[in-house]
């Protein structure tokens, strides 16, 4: 306990860290101990993050930063920390609400969460506690994205009224563009789950292009810096369907926006079904203006319960959001069902596992419920939800057919290390570890021992 704990204690742990960091050579530290020694310092840091998120509140109410002639104690914390403060101000509102929520606090001192993972899981627990325990067994798991989508569905579980939530964030909606001291142009915007959605269906395939060019250019950037240039790209084609003289987008027929597909006929799909070419390689070569629809890979997904959307409003469990993006008013989910970009998933107990498809990549309707199940690389220590392929577990050349019970989907660099590393996913379904060569894990591993090696894993026991 904290309690007890004497300020001259905690500097003078202070003197002994900065005495090894000053000593610390990195270069002389054996590759095999490196790692071990980056997680206990990571493990000091969680620390030394808990007792700052415990004291925060303890500072405000000291109001020494009114002496010092801060605004707040916000702008007190991040100016003594050099942060900013936005991340300040989140810090002292964790350090309010854990006094509400023990558990969560027992697992701040016990240096299992970091900084982030606290701040998310007291956001949303302070507004439902019933989801505390889920979202700390999430945080144990270490994919932060899952984490804040998870926090993200309990939060909007208990709005009592997710309507004007959903009316009060497009109205605060905001785009804003600046230049920072260095030159550097940026940009930041916030609206609403479905608004975001919309976004996401135009600019994710130019992501994939700019992505593959890169690659056969051997370029290797980060995911941002693609973004960015994507981000580039739509806007240098919505300036191209421009007209010279007004500058207004040419559009088609009434309603219809400059950069989307005429609507389907009556009795048509407005999603056409993939093919055989529609592989990643070959999708690689083909020019991307070629296609006049959209692509079922990058096809924002509406996911609801049947009755919710029935009833107007979710209850309990139910789901009612966009993957990916957030949830949504199931208001707003009936005013979605019109727009061609979404494609609908309602469950009602429908078995979809069974479903089979006999060419060699998955059709659009099992990619739709590989979404639905799945948004995330199966590779349970992989954050990635772009660049995902779909692996057959059973190499489709032995099977020749393709079913939703058969299929991981796996980001880029995680196929690869599988299919040309000898890597493999843990057996079992769902998201689990992706394992080296030598793991005994690895089930390529394990059938190259001879029965009765104490160090095999029989599947059964797998």
């Amino acid at each position: 306990m904290f309690v007890g704990v004497k300020l001259r204690q905690v500097t003078d742990v202070g003197k002994v860290l900065r005495l090894q960091l000053a000593r610390l050579a990195p270069a002389d530290v054996p590759l095999s101990e490196a790692p071990a020694m980056w997680a206990a310092y990571d493990s000091i840091e969680r620390c030394a993050a808990a007792a700052k998120t415990l004291l925060a509140e303890r500072v405000e109410q000291a109001r020494v930063w009114a002496k010092e002639g801060d605004r707040s104690a916000a702008e007190h914390l991040a100016r003594k920390s050099g942060s900013s403060v936005g991340a300040a101000r989140a810090g002292l509102e964790t350090s309010k609400k854990l006094r509400g929520l023990p558990a969560t606090e027992a697992a701040v001192r016990r240096g299992e969460l970091s900084r982030a993972q606290a701040e998310t899981i007291t956001d949303a627990a302070a507004v439902n506690p019933g989801a505390e325990q889920s979202l700390l067994e999430a945080a144990g798991r270490g994919n932060l994205g899952e984490l804040r989508e998870q926090a993200n569905r309990a939060k909007a579980a208990a709005d009592p009224d997710p309507d004007a939530t959903h009316r009060r964030i497009h109205r605060e909606r905001r785009l804003r563009r600046w230049t920072d001291g260095e030159g550097g142009w940026n940009i930041q915007g916030r609206s609403t789950p479905d608004a975001g959605a919309v976004f996401n269906a135009a600019l994710d395939p130019i992501i994939d292009e700019v992505f593959r060019t890169a690659r056969r250019e051997g370029r290797h950037e980060s995911r941002d810096a693609y973004a960015f240039d994507a981000l580039l790209e739509l806007a240098r084609r919505a300036r191209h369907t421009a007209g010279p003289a007004t500058g207004h987008a040419r559009r088609g027929p009434a309603g219809a926006s400059p950069n989307e597909p005429p609507p389907a006929a009556p009795g048509e799909p407005a999603v056409a079904e993939p093919t055989e070419a529609d592989d990643a390689d070959v999708a690689a070569e083909r020019s991307p203006r070629r296609s006049a629809s959209p692509n079922p890979s990058f096809l924002a997904l509406l996911r609801v319960d049947l009755d919710a959307l029935v009833r107007g409003r979710t209850e309990g469990d139910e789901l009612c959001d966009i993957a990916g993006v957030g949830a949504v008013p199931a208001r707003v989910a009936r005013s979605l069902l019109g727009e061609a970009i979404l494609k609908l998933v309602i469950t009602k107990g429908v078995d979809v596992v069974n479903v089979t498809h006999l060419g060699r990549g998955p059709t659009a309707a099992q990619r739709v419920a590989l979404l639905w199940t799945a948004p995330w690389c199966t590779n349970s220590r992989c954050s990635h939800t772009l660049q995902i392929q779909h692996d057959h577990r059973k190499p489709w050349s032995a099977v020749h057919e393709t079913t939703l019970d058969n299929l991981d989907r796996l980001c880029d660099p995680c196929h690869k290390r599988k299919t040309h590393d000898g890597w493999a996913l843990v057996e079992g379904k769902g998201r689990r570890p992706l394992v080296p060569p030598d793991d005994p894990r690895n089930a390529g591993n394990r059938a190259a021992r001879p029965r009765g090696d104490p160090t095999r894993i029989d599947a059964d026991a797998a």
